[in-house]
C-alpha cells in the first residue's frame, strides 16, 4: 500500500512522529512517503498518489492545523482512507471520526497504524494504545534535511539539531497536561539501540546537538543515563538538552554532574506558576521554592534551566503574573525564557483531568470544537486583557527578532501597570541573551 504520512507541526523539529512510523510501515512492506507541512508546501500530487493518508497530531497546534489539511484531503480524495494518530488524535473525535477521518490512534499508535495500513478494520474506530510500540530506527531519509528546522544558538553561532525520543508517555498525572489523558500515568521506553542508531544517523546528517523530546527524560533515570552514556561515548562533541520535572531535578541530584560532563546544556522545566495554591490545583508536584532550588542545583553544574510557564488559568490573578516575572528576575532567568511563555493560557481539551476539579466548575463554559478546548472565564477579569496584551507583545518581539530581554522589559511594564505597580526603568543587571537556546520558541 502507498501510505502518505503528514505532519503539520512538531515544535520546530524534524518530525520523529513521521520518521518512526514511516520506518515501521516500510519494514512491513508498504511504500511510504512523508510530507511536513511546517517546512514543505501542500503537495496535491502526493495526496493523489496515496492509497491511505495518516496525519501526525502530537500536540494542540498540530491537531488544529491537521483539521484544515484533512478537510482538503476529503475534498481532493473523498474516498481515500484517512486517520489521525498521536497524543491529540482522540480530541473532538465526535466531530472528526466519520467526517474528516475514519480512524484515530493515540498512545502507542504504531501497531494500530500497521494494522490499518494492512487493511484491518473498515468501521470508524478510536484506539488508545498503551501497550508496547513497534520500534524501528526512524526513517529520516524520507524527511527534509535538518537545515530546515530549529537550530541551537550558542556562542554566536547556530548549530543543527536532531530530535529524538527515549521514552513515550509519563508516570505523572499533572492535571493540565494532555499526556496522562492518553497514557494514564504510564510510560514506555524506546529500545536503547534504536535511540542510539537514530542519534548516529542524525549526527551523520550534521546534527551537533540533540533534543530529547520525552515528556520527562528522567521518568526512567537508569534508561536515560544509559542513552546519554552511549551518546557521549559515540559522539563526545555533541551536546544535548532534555525536559525534566522540577521534582525530578531535585530527586536525582546525583545524576547532574555526569549529565553536565556528557554535554547537557540546558533543561526545559514546566514551572508553570509560582503560586503554591495554583500549583496544587494543577497537581504539579513541586512548590515555588523547589522550582528555585532546581535552578540553583543545575547552575552549580553549569546547566541552565529554561522554564515553561502557564500564567493564565481560571484562578490566576494579575498579581500571580507579576510574581512569575519577579521569580524570573530574582533567579536571573530573563534570557532563559522565550517571551511567548508569559502569555500562555490554559487549554482544556476533551478528557482533561482538570474537568474533574470542583474548583473549575464556576469558570467552565461550553466546548469550542474550533479551538479544541473548553472555554472558561477567569476569576480576575483583568487577566484576559493582560493575556491579550502580552501575547501581542510576544508576537511583535518575535516578528522584529528582538532579544528576549527587550521583549521582557515591555511585558514587565505591562504587567506592572495592570498590577498598579511602578514601571521599571531597565532590565536588571545580570540578565543577558547569550545563553544556549533553540531558535524555535513555541512549546504548545
Amino acid at each position: 500500500m502507498r501510505v502518505l504520512l503528514i505532519s503539520t507541526y512538531e515544535m520546530g523539529h524534524q518530525p520523529v512522529h513521521l520518521a518512526s512510523p514511516a520506518a515501521a510501515l516500510r519494514a512491513a512492506g508498504h511504500d511510504v512517503a512523508c510530507l511536513d507541512l511546517s517546512v514543505q508546501p501542500w503537495d496535491p500530487d502526493a495526496v493523489a498518489a496515496a492509497d491511505a493518508i495518516a496525519f501526525s497530531v502530537p500536540m494542540h497546534t498540530a491537531m488544529r492545523l491537521a483539521l484544515r489539511a484533512a478537510a482538503q484531503v476529503r475534498t481532493l480524495r473523498p474516498g481515500v482512507p484517512v486517520c489521525f494518530y498521536g497524543l491529540y488524535a482522540p480530541v473532538s473525535r465526535d466531530t472528526t471520526v466519520g467526517r474528516l477521518v475514519d480512524h484515530v490512534f493515540a498512545g502507542e499508535y504504531e501497531p494500530a497504524l500497521l494494522a490499518w495500513a494492512g487493511g484491518a478494520g473498515v468501521q470508524p474506530t478510536v484506539q488508545l494504545g498503551r501497550g508496547r510500540g513497534v520500534f524501528q530506527v526512524p526513517a529520516r531519509d524520507l524527511l527534509p534535511p535538518l537545515e530546515h528546522y530549529a537550530h541551537l544558538a550558542i556562542d554566536g553561532e547556530e548549530r543543527l539539531v536532531g530530535c529524538v525520543e527515549a521514552t513515550h508517555g509519563c508516570k505523572h498525572v499533572c492535571r493540565h497536561c494532555p499526556v496522562p489523558t492518553v497514557y494514564g500515568g504510564a510510560f514506555r521506553v524506546v529500545d536503547e539501540q534504536v535511540v542510539a542508531a537514530d542519534i548516529d544517523q542524525l549526527v551523520a546528517a550534521g546534527a551537533r546537538h540533540i533534543t530529547f523530546a520525552d515528556p520527562d527524560f528522567l521518568n526512567g533515570p537508569s534508561h536515560a543515563m544509559r542513552v546519554v552514556r552511549t551518546l557521549h561515548a559515540r559522539h563526545p562533541g555533541v551536546t544535548f538538552d532534555c525536559t525534566v520535572k522540577a521534582e525530578h531535578i531535585l530527586d536525582h541530584e546525583d545524576l547532574w554532574p555526569e549529565l553536565a560532563a556528557a554535554g547537557c546544556l540546558f533543561v526545559v522545566c514546566a514551572i508553570e506558576l509560582v503560586n503554591d495554591r495554583l500549583l496544587a490545583l494543577l497537581d504539579k508536584g513541586h512548590t515555588a521554592a523547589q522550582a528555585g532550588a532546581a535552578v540553583h542545583l543545575l547552575r552549580r553544574h553549569g546547566i541552565e534551566l529554561r522554564p515553561s510557564f502557564l500564567p493564565f488559568t481560571p484562578w490566576t490573578r494579575v498579581g500571580d503574573v507579576a510574581d512569575i516575572l519577579d521569580f524570573v528576575i530574582v533567579h536571573d532567568l530573563i534570557a532563559n525564557v522565550d517571551p511567548v511563555q508569559y502569555s500562555i493560557r490554559l487549554l482544556l481539551p476533551e478528557g482533561s483531568l482538570l474537568l474533574d476539579r470542583p474548583e473549575l466548575l464556576p469558570h467552565l463554559g461550553p466546548y469550542d470544537p474550533e479551538r479544541l478546548t473548553y472555554t472558561w472565564t477567569p476569576a480576575d477579569p483583568a487577566t484576559d486583557a493582560l493575556q491579550a496584551e502580552l501575547a501581542a507583545l510576544a508576537e511583535a518581539g518575535a516578528t522584529r527578532g528582538e532579544p528576549a530581554g527587550a521583549t521582557f522589559l515591555a511585558m514587565n511594564a505591562a504587567v506592572r501597570r495592570a498590577a498598579g505597580e511602578p514601571e521599571p526603568e531597565a532590565i536588571p543587571a545580570g540578565a543577558t541573551d547569550g545563553r544556549p537556546r533553540l531558535t524555535e520558541p513555541w512549546f504548545c
